[in-house]
């Protein structure tokens, strides 16, 4: 039984843990404040291959920079993740779109939205970033810039989303299931060995939404930001409420003016209950990462979690969220 069914079936209609393949029972970091010396890894939701790679990448001595790309790009390649690059959910007109986001420590970034048929996006948002004038290419002229850089072209459906379209096209309901259907990011921030922070956010953005829908994960300010003088943060959830409230920005402008990451995270997800009234049908969620190599993360709901790889552990933590 395909698992929003059994959400359905079952009649779970609000928050429940996201259940990806090498999600961690337990976490030996708590979510108490706590500073890691070395290089460090934060990353949304429960993925542990990529905070593993990004991790091990620091470990040898990488950029952040490199540990982001890489790091995400596990999740890009991964055909069980069907919220991010190849296997990605397509849109209602049956398109797998792809946004995603990369940003270095001197402030440049780079951005693609509405991909088609990449596999990888943010490597070619690095490219964007690296070899053009630009920060943002969308569409067809994001995938002709990919093609004339050497990306192949392929089709991001496989046999078990093109299966579930099918199925969806029956009766063709959207209503996104917090924590399930809203589980569309992963966004990335680490700390190299020379403390320089960069992060990187890729997704392939709510199932089933509009043709021509963009969320927050490409939007640098919104999905992602960072300040090397101050730290990174990254967005995840409903996009347009992200966006709305420039979510990752504001947690890093919060943490320059003193607040830890978790209060800054906090306080970045408060912003979004107070201005809109129906917070209780959709989640965000935003973690964090500082100069000191302090981390946290925060949710409207229960049910985020958020990875933390430092000190030769790669553990998932189970975010504090608002209780009213």
């Amino acid at each position: 039984m395909k698992r929003r069914h059994f959400i359905k079936k079952a009649g779970i209609t609000g928050m429940a843990i996201p259940m990806i393949p090498g999600t961690l029972s337990a976490a030996t970091f708590s979510e108490e404040q706590k500073s890691f010396a070395g290089p460090v890894c934060i990353a949304t939701w429960n993925f542990h291959e990529a905070s593993k790679k990004a991790g091990e990448l620091l470990k040898t001595g990488s950029s952040a920079l490199d540990a982001v790309q890489e790091g995400v790009m596990v999740e890009e390649s991964n055909v069980a993740n069907t919220t991010v690059g190849i296997g990605g959910t397509p849109d209602r007109e049956g398109n797998v779109t792809l946004d995603a986001c990369i940003m270095a420590p001197d402030g440049n970034a780079g951005s693609v939205a509405y991909l088609q048929n990449i596999e990888h996006p943010v490597a070619v948002a690095r490219k964007v970033m690296e070899d053009t004038p630009h920060v943002m290419l969308v569409g067809e002229g994001a995938l002709n810039f990919a093609l004339q850089n050497g990306f192949e072209k392929q089709d991001l459906l496989n046999d078990k989303t093109r299966a579930a379209y099918k199925e969806w096209l029956e009766e063709k309901k959207y209503q996104p299931i917090i924590n399930i259907e809203n589980h569309d990011t992963i966004g990335m921030v680490c700390m190299d060995k020379n403390g320089d922070i960069a992060g990187a956010c890729t997704t392939s953005g709510l199932a089933y939404k509009m043709q021509g829908r963009v969320g927050d994960s490409p939007i640098i300010g919104a999905g992602l930001f960072i300040d090397n003088k101050i730290g990174g943060a990254a967005a995840t959830g409903m996009g347009e409420e992200i966006i709305k409230n420039v979510c990752s920005f504001l947690a890093v402008e919060l943490m320059r003016q003193g607040k830890s990451p978790k209060e800054a995270c906090k306080q970045a997800v408060e912003r979004v209950i107070e201005r809109n009234p129906g917070y209780m049908d959709f989640q965000v969620a935003v973690i964090a990462l500082n100069k000191n190599g302090e981390t946290g993360g925060y949710a409207i709901h229960d049910g985020f979690s958020y990875m933390v790889n430092a000190e030769g552990k790669n553990e998932n933590v189970k975010s504090g969220f608002y209780k009213g």
